[in-house]
Formats: C-alpha cells, sequence, structure tokens
C-alpha cells in the first residue's frame, strides 16, 4: 500500500483524492515529497477543485496536477475546448478563457506535421470523433492515419471520453454513419471534417473545418500514414443542396455555411466524376455510439488505458513521458483530469501503465488516455481571479498550441 501526505500543523495527516487508496502496479504515490514539492488542494467552485502532488515512478518522481468535477453538483458541466474549427489551434488557456472555464486539460492527438508529404500543410485537426455542445464536428481519421504513441490491443481511433445529456461521462466509441443522396442512388459517407480519408472513399468538408488545404486528407493509406498523397482525386462543392463547382484538385480556404465539400479518392474520386453542376445532392451524417444510447452533449478523441477498474492488456511500461489523463469514478459522475508536469526536476514522467494505476489509486473505474509531451496542459481559474493560470509547466517553457482540450464550467 502507498500514501499521499500532507504536512499539517501538527504532522502528516493523508491527502486523499478517493476514500481509500489502492494498490499501485508500478507508479506509487510518494509519502515523503522531494524540496520544494508541496501537496495542495484549492476548491475552485462548488464541485470543483484542484490538486497537485507527487508520484514515484518508475524513473523517478514526478509531479501530478489533478482537477476533480463533481457533475452531481448543480451547474458544473463539461464541454469541448477548441478554436472554433476543427483545422485550427489554440492554447488551452486560451480557449479556457475566451469560452469562460474555470479549468481544463489538453484533449485529443493531432496532425502535428507533415515531413512525410513535401508541399502538404499539417492540418492541425484532431484524430478522433468530436461533439461540442452536443453538436457534432468531426469523425475518426483511419487507425493507420494516427498521430501519436501505439494504441493498446482492442482500441481504436474511434475510441471517446464523453458526457450524455444525461450528465454522466463515459467511455465509448463514436463511429460515423452517413450517406450522399442523390436522384440516382446513395453514396457511403466515409469521412466528416477529417484530415485523412479511408482509401476510396468520400468526405464531407463544412464550415466547421475552417481554411487549411483539404489536400492531405487524401495522402496516406489505411495502414500508412506516411504513404503517399493519392494521384486520383476529386472535389465536388455543394450549395443548398445543389452542385456548384467540380474540381480535379481538392482546394481549401473558408466554406461558407450552407455549404459542404465532397472530396473523393480512388473509387470517391470516380463517383464524384459522375456529378453535374445543378444536381440534387443531400449530405446527411452522425456519430452512432457502440455502448449507449443516451446522446453526446461532449465527446473527445485518445484511448482508453482502465475500464471496469482494470487495465487494459497490452499497456506499455516502458516508456515514460509527460502525460494527460481523465478518470471517470462514482458511475460517470465525478471526473478526475489528470496531467503530469513537464518542468525538468520532474520531467521523467509515467509511463502508459502507471498512468491506468495512477487513474485506478485516484479513484476511477475507466480512464482515458489524451495527447501527451508538449502538448500536456492543466489549467485552473483561482477563485476571485479574472482568468486561468497554466498549473503543471509545460514541458517545452510554454503552452503548446492544440486543436481540443476538455473544459470545466460552472454556472452560478
Amino acid at each position: 500500500m502507498t500514501h499521499r501526505q500532507r504536512q499539517g500543523r501538527a504532522g502528516r495527516t493523508a491527502l486523499t483524492l478517493a476514500a481509500v487508496l489502492g494498490t499501485l502496479a508500478g507508479a506509487a504515490l510518494v509519502g515523503a515529497a522531494p524540496a520544494g514539492a508541496v501537496s495542495s488542494r484549492v476548491t475552485l467552485a462548488p464541485g470543483v477543485a484542484y490538486e497537485r502532488f507527487d508520484i514515484r515512478a518508475a524513473r523517478g518522481v514526478t509531479r501530478a496536477h489533478v482537477i476533480s468535477v463533481d457533475l452531481r453538483k448543480p451547474g458544473v458541466r463539461l464541454d469541448l475546448l477548441y478554436p472554433g474549427k476543427v483545422a485550427s489551434r489554440s492554447t488551452v488557456s486560451a480557449m479556457a478563457d475566451a469560452a469562460g472555464a474555470v479549468a481544463g486539460v489538453n484533449g485529443d492527438f493531432f496532425n502535428i506535421s507533415e515531413t512525410q508529404h513535401p508541399g502538404v500543410e499539417a492540418t492541425g485537426a484532431s484524430v478522433g470523433p468530436a461533439i461540442a455542445q452536443g453538436r457534432v464536428l468531426k469523425g475518426a481519421v483511419p487507425n493507420g492515419q494516427r498521430f501519436g504513441p501505439a494504441l493498446p490491443p482492442g482500441t481504436s481511433t474511434e475510441d471517446v471520453i464523453g458526457v450524455g445529456v444525461d450528465r454522466r461521462a463515459r467511455l465509448d466509441a463514436l463511429a460515423l454513419d452517413g450517406s450522399i443522396r442523390t436522384p440516382v442512388g446513395r453514396l457511403p459517407l466515409g469521412g466528416l471534417n477529417q484530415y485523412a480519408l479511408p482509401e476510396g472513399s468520400i468526405g464531407a468538408f463544412t464550415s466547421d473545418w475552417g481554411s487549411a488545404s483539404r489536400v492531405r486528407a487524401t495522402c496516406g493509406t489505411d495502414t500508412d500514414r506516411a504513404a503517399p498523397c493519392s494521384t486520383d482525386t476529386y472535389e465536388v462543392t455543394v450549395r443548398r443542396n445543389k452542385v456548384v463547382s467540380m474540381s480535379d484538385i481538392p482546394g481549401g480556404g473558408p466554406i461558407a455555411a450552407g455549404t459542404t465539400v465532397l472530396v473523393g479518392r480512388e473509387e470517391g474520386a470516380r463517383q464524384l466524376r459522375k456529378f453535374f453542376t445543378g444536381e440534387p445532392v443531400k449530405v446527411v451524417r452522425r456519430l452512432v455510439a457502440s455502448a449507449s444510447r443516451v446522446p453526446y452533449r461532449f465527446a473527445l478523441g485518445g484511448y482508453p488505458v482502465l475500464r471496469g477498474g482494470r487495465p487494459l492488456p497490452g499497456l506499455d511500461a516502458t516508456i515514460s513521458a509527460v502525460r494527460t489523463a481523465v478518470g471517470v469514478a462514482d458511475g460517470g459522475r465525478r471526473l478526475l483530469l489528470l496531467a503530469v508536469d513537464g518542468s525538468p526536476a520532474y520531467r521523467s514522467g509515467l509511463t502508459i501503465a502507471e498512468v491506468a494505476s495512477t487513474m485506478r489509486e485516484l479513484g476511477s473505474v475507466d480512464a482515458f488516455s489524451l495527447d501527451g509531451g508538449g502538448s500536456s496542459a492543466l489549467v485552473a481559474r483561482a477563485p476571485g481571479a479574472s482568468g486561468v493560470t497554466v498549473r503543471n509547466n509545460p514541458s517545452a517553457g510554454a503552452e503548446r498550441p492544440v486543436p481540443n482540450g476538455i473544459g470545466v464550467f460552472v454556472t452560478r
């Protein structure tokens, strides 16, 4: 057994986020913190608290920062932080302040670079599905097109952490279900506002996408992100349910409200070449959950590391890094947002296996890994402050712009 302790006036007293600490396999909560490591807990708002503490992990002591969120408290909710467009990035602190969040962490992995495709720009768009305020923003790229560490066995880019309209958080998977309807039939929709489309498919891009070039969507294959871009592409612009223009090369720039741009590669491109100006076209799409029938108000991608109180098999126990994760406790009524400190004194970080163990010890039954390294950022607004501050010292010395995050909101 291991214990987190706080120095009190009369000595050390137990400091816990869980009622009773469990046994860790790997990471252990430190009883005697190193110099300068002072455990602390601050209530940010009713139902929302910030805490920091130290963990003795495989490669040394690292510092954890945790936001606990009680969704049972009236007015407390979670939602997606994002810059307003899928293919765009901003810092967590800027997104939190713009949205009026009391706290937040960074979110999904994303299309951060394109060294394998000269002349093709990175879009900055996230890997997995995303829902904000109940509105579907995007679907998941193919597994082989993912940026980030290898996925644990049995997981995919469709995995999400989300909160339903029932105010309960849960792990799930969201698959895109959509079609392109024309007078002569229907075509399957293979993507929605995604930086990578499945081979042979047609993807839809809406005003939620942003200004980034859509060329990247036709690069790579379902199993190899670095594979060359397709040479067989076609693009059709649909406005108010009618075809208005076509192009052999995917374009870029803002997409107006009421307009959908269809991008096809290989067989998808061949199907789009049959379209003609003025043809009636209707695009329908939704995200279908694999586990829950409750509609999601908020969801974003990453990958599960803990289910039903058990770490997923095959979690990496060798590579330590700065991490961000979210845990679900109390039947989805309580969440724990964790980010590891990136300062030189604590940068040794955690392995993914240690993330799962740490989240379980904090009381999580399910846990979900988000983007880490230079992307890890946890922000919180102190009572009475006008804005949030970054609590975990980003590893690059400053916040990295990211595509999305989890925001904690309190309506007073």
